[in-house]
């Protein structure tokens, strides 16, 4: 059956990849850009079955209107994909307060407004999916990417919370976290900040730039291969609330969860002393002062 997808951030990189394979699938898609020119060549070879949306999605009521116009040419919203996002490598004391508002406000609001836009329409017709495109980042803390990895936090919080509301009412919602990729986002990350790295951190944020540069072009996360995945996931009813993409991705997550189990298991004793009439705790006793 012919699905109506609503792409944002598709003019390059994994954005591209999945416009072009849900194109090459049969279905119809409504693909946002800040510059949508960038999909002219799409649009020659697909003709009515693209149609091409200029979209900056921190604009809220910019992101209504994306929503009514796919309504309007396909009739109706089964898929949103929210894939706009960018983030900058700098330490988080040298990040300006407006660059740290700025990523937060596309990396996390874009997708609130996105979903905020398409969820009356699904609500309505009982079925839908949306497919957060957020980061492995979003379960790991990486010196350097504060803001964005923060954000994509809070796509995988909201992704979650959003999925127990919406599951009721036939829609699906996935937090999909890929590693590194093999399109520009390195490159575009790694150099978008200006700023010198101050010595203090130049091993841990100057370390962290100095491996993304290096890994750029050689990312073992394929954007083809997440499209299918991705165009896949949108004809299943069983999709995951998370779902790590890539060897990389897997195996940073595992390091990070088995931290998470031993610092769990060593200040178990500690969790367990809060409460009333919890159980006498040496532990606790041991973090208050003589």
């Amino acid at each position: 059956m012919q699905k109506t997808w609503i792409i944002t951030g598709s003019a390059r990189g994994l954005g591209r990849a999945i416009l072009t394979a849900v194109l090459e699938s049969g279905d119809n898609v409504l693909a946002t850009a800040r510059n949508p020119a960038q999909l002219d060549d799409l649009k020659a070879l697909y003709g009515d079955r693209l149609e091409a949306f200029a979209l900056d999605v921190t604009d809220e009521d910019r992101a209504h209107t994306a929503a009514k116009a796919a309504i309007a040419a396909f009739g109706q919203i089964d898929v949103l994909v929210n894939n706009a996002g960018y983030g900058h490598f700098e330490a988080f004391e040298q990040k300006s307060s407006a660059d740290f508002r700025a990523e937060m406000e596309t990396n996390l609001f874009g997708v609130i407004n996105m979903t905020r836009a398409v969820l009356p329409s699904m609500r309505e017709r009982r079925a839908g999916h949306i497919l957060n495109v957020s980061s492995v980042g979003g379960r790991v803390g990486t010196p350097g990417l504060s803001a964005y990895q923060a954000a994509k936090w809070a796509v995988g919080g909201f992704t979650e919370v959003l999925r127990g509301e919406v599951a009721p009412l036939g829609i699906r919602i996935v937090s999909l976290e890929p590693g590194g990729m093999r399109t520009d986002w390195a490159d575009i990350a790694g150099n978008a900040a200006a700023s010198t790295v101050l010595p203090d951190y130049a091993d841990t944020v100057g370390a962290t730039r100095a491996r993304i540069r290096a890994y750029a072009g050689n990312e073992v996360g394929d954007p083809a291969r997440i499209a299918q995945v991705i165009r896949a996931l949108a004809r299943r009813d069983d999709v995951p609330a998370h779902l790590v993409l890539g060897t990389d991705a897997l195996a940073s997550f595992d390091a990070a969860e088995a931290e998470r189990r031993e610092a769990h298991a060593r200040w178990l004793g500690v969790s367990r002393a809060t409460v009333f009439d919890g159980p006498e705790s040496e532990a606790l006793g041991a973090l208050l002062p003589g």
